[in-house]
């Protein structure tokens, strides 16, 4: 154990670091030696660093969102109005929006857990666009025969038709269709996660922002806006605990996700 320590101490890396190379070392032995890897007592662990989020205003918001071009601005405004993941939002199927409800339908999210979300009532024209174009390129692509869509779990052998549905469509589809070298089919994919982090990078250094802005920023903006009124609150009462604030919540009356309010809507009121 004592390259664990090393590993610590003289090279001083991350714990993320450390334990991967512990799992290493485990597979090593019992996969490869087929020996037990023992005890692993007085090993020095390295140090996880507390994580502090980066959180946009929403003028910094803003700002982003003039410089970034169709259809990556509609996925960052659903990234901070929805609080999604990156995955979650391109991801996205036709059938996972309900405007009627108003509400969106995440499927197997982190931890493989569904959820459902309000649709920001301030981007759902440009919503309703972009389900145009999907229609479209959907319509183009059964024209050209193309072999359909990717589905999730083997979909594609127990539902055979589904793949070239509608509904099953990405919501943000890629601009041109992957080709499968072993079944010579060309299929539609969703725009890939790369073409979006780059866009909103370039877009947030051409509008000079000095923080450090990625998709996943729009999250962590989306919960801190979300949270301020709460801490208002706790300010203006003078608790020291913020758990005191929350004794508040049991006197308002629930509401429906249909009736929540996204924080890209705070500005429409």
């Amino acid at each position: 154990m004592i390259f664990l320590t090393f590993l610590a101490v003289e090279k001083q890396v991350s714990a993320a670091s450390q334990n991967l190379a512990f799992n290493v070392l485990l597979f090593l032995f019992k996969q490869v030696l087929k020996q037990e890897f023992g005890e692993i007592n007085g090993v020095v662990r390295a140090k996880r660093k507390p994580y502090i989020p980066v959180v946009l205003s929403r003028e910094e918001i803003d700002l982003i969102f003039d410089h970034l071009d169709d259809p990556v601005d509609l996925v960052a405004k659903l990234l901070y109005g929805c609080g999604l993941r990156l995955f979650e939002c391109l991801k996205l199927r036709v059938q996972d929006f309900n405007f009627d409800a108003s509400i969106i339908t995440i499927h197997d999210g982190k931890g493989m857990k569904d959820r459902t979300v309000p649709i920001p009532q301030s981007i759902v024209p440009d919503l309703q666009k972009q389900l145009q174009k999907v229609g479209t390129i959907h319509e183009a692509d059964l024209n050209a025969h193309f072999s359909g869509t990717f589905l999730p779990d083997q979909l594609d052998r127990k539902y055979k038709n589904a793949v070239k549905e509608f509904i099953w469509q990405w919501f943000f589809p890629a601009k041109s269709l992957t080709p499968l070298s072993e079944t010579k089919e060309k299929r539609r994919y969703h725009i890939h996660e790369t073409v979006v982090s780059k866009a909103i990078k370039r877009a947030a250094n051409d509008a000079r922002i000095t923080k450090r802005a990625t998709a996943h920023t729009f999250r962590h903006s989306f919960a801190s806006h979300l949270l301020q009124a709460i801490r208002t609150i706790q300010e203006l009462l003078g608790h020291s605990d913020v758990r005191t604030t929350m004794i508040y919540t049991h006197t308002v009356q629930s509401r429906t996700l249909k009736q929540t309010k996204s924080p890209l809507d705070f500005d429409q009121e």
